[in-house]
Parts: structure tokens; sequence; C-alpha cells
């Protein structure tokens, strides 16, 4: 089956910086690359970075300019680094893969906490 597990969490004051890693199990990368989403409290799971394996990215607009997603693929790992961090970033945080069929493996999520 694979598994995602996340690390780097943690809390920081508004302006600060975190860096997230994901590693990824053998057998569960695909062509659509990795990604990473986040919940915030009374909020759905939203979109936050994708990094597709040819190297290209997306972000929402709620992080652009601020977050850059990067992979080492041969590692199975993928990260968030997280700059200029705002009290609204403040989520769980999910890596995730995209399988073909529109499915997708999900980590467990990580704590990311931002105070004022």
């Amino acid at each position: 089956q694979g598994q995602l597990e996340e690390s780097g969490g943690g809390s920081v004051t508004a302006g600060g910086s975190l860096r997230l890693s994901c590693r990824a199990s053998t057998g569960i990368a695909s062509a659509y690359g990795m990604g990473w989403y986040r919940q915030a409290p009374g909020k759905g799971r939203e979109f936050v970075a994708h990094i597709r394996r040819n190297g290209e990215t997306s972000y929402a607009d709620s992080v652009k300019g601020r977050f850059t997603i990067s992979s080492r693929i041969r590692e199975n790992m993928v990260y968030l680094q997280m700059n200029s961090l705002k009290v609204e970033d403040t989520a769980i945080y999910y890596c995730k893969s995209p399988q073909p069929g529109g499915g997708a493996y999900w980590g467990q999520g990580i704590q990311v906490t931002v105070s004022s």
C-alpha cells in the first residue's frame, strides 16, 4: 500500500519559518508528483502546494511568495519551506500522493501553529 510520513511541524511566531518534510514509502510514487494540503479548525482540507515529477510547481494564492515546495524524488522526499508565516497559516498539514484515477495516499498530518 505504501505510506506517507510528515515531520518538521511545530509552533512559531508570526513572521517566522518552518520546514515540513514528507517521506513516501516505495511503491506509491506516481506521475502526478506530490503535494501539501492543510486543514484549519472549522474548515475543510485545502490545497497548499504541489510539485510534479518534472519539477513544475503550483501554489494556493494564499501562500504564493511565502511557501516553496521542493522534492528529492530518488529519496521519495517532498518538502515545504514556509516563510513569513501568518496566524492564518495555523493548520494541520498533510502530505499527499495523487494516484491515477483520482485517488490519493495521505499522510496522517502534522500541526503547524503560528501565534501573534
